[in-house]
């Protein structure tokens, strides 16, 4: 048993903790969890706790069914809403087969598999999403709890102590906040966290929207991770800030170049725009995601890069130029409703397959692309990004970039589950239809 095990047993028992409960989480991104008692911590470490894999989606097929969850004592936390004696604490798990292989269809495996790559070429990847969602009245009721816009401080007692109580929790758990404020769609709120390792910001943002809807609904309120759900407001996005670190030193640095950005920075950059439409369907993977990938709302349309264009697909952010530990890039592609293990794997083989084949990063879109015309658009060599869930898992198909950072696996799983989510979309008449065609046709 390593150091880390033991402290964690040591913590319960001082703490007097009654239950721990083991987090993972499936292809889709849902959290799943099963909760054990003290007394079988130990036996958790060192045989982990079995159950039916082919009872949670994507993972095992009935006669492949038996899995084991293994605890990563690294992740240990005393849930603190969870007030009384005894206590209860989480920890995430990796999921392994009974012959104690790590599972091919666990999301963490997934990430960990493409951060070794990075590894194995020198790098560490680092993390900082930008995650927006929405407070409602109700789950069946989106009406908005106030008519606020970007950074406006609102009266709304309600949501002045939602954010209050979010970030201590988020705090007590051991996830960093950085700062947080109104966005700018009625309703829509803003917490960031604090970069960190890919692997560990995952764990976080699973544990982050677990605490949103939790602090939510003991407020009264239901909080929204739904991409899109105002037709006329902006949606809610993940925009993710990214950037390799070569020991200590930023692998995207660079003090002589007009942008601050180095070849490893571009390249990286170009793997991300060359492979961008192929990753969409992982860092979008809900109909409703593009619908907010929209013209108009700031999110972004086409593949491209700019330093100060939102509205390309790719940003680089200026805040602290002269500060090297401060330079990265920032993908604006994803919602915040993605599985964050399977959408940070694809965002780094995106980038890595830059590097490792010496991509050419084009010219910086310097107009605004929402106002070109399509021929200008052409004339640019600038692409869109795909405008349904159809049109990405047509993309994602044939990607063997996206096959080999998921595996054959997640693969094949994710994208039947999606071809059916879109099959059951397309077949439904939906209120606009019947307003525009009925009284008509």
């Amino acid at each position: 048993m390593d150091r880390q095990q033991e402290y964690v047993l040591r913590t319960i028992d001082e703490r007097n903790i009654g239950f721990v409960r083991l987090w993972f989480t499936d292809v889709l991104g849902s959290l799943k969890s099963v909760a054990i008692t003290e007394s079988e911590v130990e036996g958790a470490f060192t045989e982990g706790i079995g159950f039916d894999g082919s009872s949670v989606d994507g993972f095992a097929r009935v006669q492949e069914s038996d899995m084991l969850a293994r605890p990563d004592a690294s992740t240990f936390q005393v849930l603190p809403w969870k007030e009384g004696d005894p206590g209860v604490a989480r920890m995430f798990c990796d999921i392994h087969t009974p012959h104690g292989e790590p599972f091919a269809a666990d999301p963490r495996a997934v990430l960990r598999r493409n951060l070794d790559r990075a590894s194995e070429l020198g790098f560490s990847f680092y993390v900082h999403p930008e995650m927006e969602f929405f407070l409602f009245k109700g789950a069946d009721d989106p009406t908005p709890l106030d008519r606020g816009g970007y950074f406006d401080l609102t009266p709304n007692e309600v949501q002045s102590d939602f954010r209050r109580q979010a970030i201590t929790t988020l705090e007590a758990m051991g996830v960093s906040v950085e700062y947080s404020h109104h966005e700018v769609a009625p309703s829509q709120h803003e917490i960031d966290l604090r970069y960190a390792d890919a692997l560990s910001m995952a764990d976080n943002l699973m544990t982050y929207r677990h605490v949103i809807k939790q602090t939510a609904m003991r407020n009264g309120v239901h909080a929204s991770f739904m991409p899109k759900p105002l037709t006329d407001e902006w949606g809610s996005s993940m925009h993710t800030h990214l950037s390799l670190f070569d020991g200590d030193a930023n692998a995207f640095h660079d003090g002589d170049d007009p942008y601050h950005l180095s070849p490893t920075a571009r390249r990286f950059m170009a793997g991300m725009l060359v492979h961008a439409r192929e990753i969409t369907a992982v860092t979008c993977q809900w109909v409703n995601s593009y619908k907010r990938l929209v013209p108009g709302f700031e999110a972004p349309v086409h593949v491209s890069w700019g330093r100060h264009n939102r509205s390309s697909l790719i940003r680089i952010p200026r805040y602290k130029p002269n500060k090297s530990s401060s330079t990265r890039i920032e993908y604006r592609a994803p919602d915040p409703a993605c599985n964050p293990y399977l959408a940070f794997a694809v965002m780094l083989a995106a980038g890595l397959k830059g590097i490792e084949e010496g991509y050419e990063l084009p010219p910086e879109a310097e107009d605004n692309i929402y106002e070109m015309t399509d021929a200008e658009r052409r004339a640019a060599d600038i692409e869109s990004l795909p405008t349904s869930l159809d049109e990405a898992l047509r993309a994602m198909e044939g990607s063997e970039l996206v096959a080999e950072a998921l595996g054959e696996h997640v693969f094949d799983f994710f994208l039947r589950n999606k071809w059916r989510e879109w099959n059951e979309y397309r077949g439904q008449v939906t209120p606009f239809e019947l307003e525009r065609y009925l009284p008509t046709l």
